[in-house]
């Protein structure tokens, strides 16, 4: 259960990028807190949303990975937001603080949700630039608890918890995803009982997403087809709303492929980010960008090409079955 814990990446990452508190609301009980690697000069970093049962430490692999890269990457743990109008205002003013006009979101599960409300919420002064969206869901009555919802926060947390395991998944599994799993459940044992209430309900109570409003935001969509909480009509569905999106696919990896696939996924991030290279919304520090890769990337901006890009032959090495 300790092998994440206590491996060299995790430890590495404590004790080289620290942990920041920040305060926005008027409640000074509402505290965000990120870990912020990467040249603060990128006014347009990628910002990662945790699932229900995660911490801004889930994603510890992407921080180290994107900022050696020379990404400006930001990894987010939420305060206790009951309501999605009041999630997103106080999300508006955290990017007001930070002093982020536009932003790019990576969001896992309830966290991709969360990123494509905001997209919504912001869309006539538009903050997001573009979504990447890892086993996330667009709609809350996948989940067919939308009736128990306002109940959340009258119980107590060992039920909460046991509702969150209750999706974990179950059976044989591989090294890398069994340790993936014991992370997440000790990061879920950190976690308060508004925490985890307030959570389960942004993610049960009956709400969907808007995609009209948002359809001008380049989208990535990142599903894993063995052992994931969400149906295969949920993914259809996301497909659906983005039919535009550009689809990564890992053929094992769970619910949490960050952790037990860091790699590939990391790999699409790069993928869906280096579009924006030489741009005013790169994420990356330009020092870390051949000059001749930024010719490319001018080139298919400037033709309008959709064709086979150097991203697609690149997720198609990884994934076979890659258009």
């Amino acid at each position: 259960m300790e092998e994440i814990k206590v491996s060299p990446d995790y430890n590495w990452f404590r004790s080289t990028v620290s942990l920041k508190r920040i305060i926005v609301d008027d409640d000074d009980s509402k505290v965000w807190s990120l870990y912020d690697a990467g040249p603060k000069s990128i006014r347009c970093p990628i910002i990662l949303l945790p699932p229900v049962s995660g911490t801004a430490e889930v994603f510890f692999q992407q921080v180290l990975a994107l900022s050696g890269w020379g990404y400006r990457v930001i990894s987010l743990q939420y305060p206790v937001y009951w309501d999605l109008l009041e999630f997103c205002d106080g999300f508006r003013k955290l990017l007001d603080h930070l002093q982020l006009d536009k932003v790019h979101l990576f969001g896992a599960s309830l966290g991709g949700f969360l990123a494509q409300k905001f997209a919504e919420r912001t869309h006539k002064s538009p903050r997001v630039h573009s979504l990447i969206l890892c086993n996330a869901f667009s709609d809350t009555s996948v989940f067919n608890q939308t009736w128990t919802a306002n109940s959340f926060w009258l119980m107590p947390g060992f039920m909460l918890k046991k509702i969150v395991l209750g999706n974990f998944a179950r059976g044989p599994v591989d090294p890398k995803m069994a340790d993936a799993i014991d992370f997440m459940v000790d990061r879920l044992e950190s976690l308060s009982q508004s925490e985890l209430a307030s959570r389960l309900t942004l993610n049960c109570r009956n709400s969907y997403v808007e995609p009209h409003k948002i359809k001008d935001v380049a989208v990535t969509i990142i599903d894993v087809f063995d052992q994931s909480a969400l149906s295969y009509e949920a993914k259809e569905e996301m497909y659906k709303l983005y039919p535009e999106a550009r689809r990564a696919h890992l053929k094992t990896g769970g619910n949490f492929p960050y952790l037990s696939r860091s790699a590939e996924v990391n790999l699409y991030i790069q993928i869906h980010l280096r579009q924006f290279h030489g741009t005013r919304y790169a994420a990356i520090d330009p020092a870390m960008v051949s000059a001749e890769e930024q010719e490319v990337q001018k080139a298919w901006r400037t033709d309008g090409r959709d064709g086979d890009t150097e991203e697609d032959q690149w997720a198609s090495a990884l994934d076979p079955s890659q258009p």
